[in-house]
């Protein structure tokens, strides 16, 4: 992980909390720190180029020179044959709150430290005014 700042919106941080709750692990540990590091934001101060919860997100991962897009989802929500990675999920848990251009170092559970690039906020939902996701 690195130091830049993420931003969750307050309903995302009850949402996940809450989901976090209900799976007994310890598995967690970045998910948590990334969550205590955040500045939490309304719904509406949340910029259209930020990952949140339901977003679609293209991104880039610098070792392995590939683009990859995926939904952020909360657990019960999660396919990965349809792109749908779980905030539980490494990958989740990397991506959430980061803003366009941004880029995350993120230690994965076969021990490797990956460097993820946002690209491109394809859909939020709050920029799209979704608010029932």
């Amino acid at each position: 992980m690195d130091e830049t700042t993420i931003f969750i919106t307050e309903k995302d941080y009850a949402r996940i909390r809450n989901a976090m709750s209900l799976v007994k692990s310890n598995d967690y540990e970045n998910l948590e720190l990334e969550l205590e590091r955040a500045k939490i934001i309304s719904d509406d101060e949340v910029p259209p180029n930020l990952v949140t919860m339901n977003s679609r997100v293209k991104f880039f991962i610098v070792q392995e020179n590939k683009e990859m897009i995926v939904t952020v989802v909360y657990p019960d929500d999660a396919n990965t044959d349809e792109g749908r990675v779980s905030i539980l999920d490494p990958l989740g848990s990397a991506l959430i709150g980061l803003l366009e251009k941004h880029e995350i170092n993120w230690m994965f559970p076969d021990g490797k430290t990956k460097t993820l690039r946002i690209l491109k906020v394809l859909y939020q939902p709050e920029a799209n005014q979704d608010w029932h996701l």
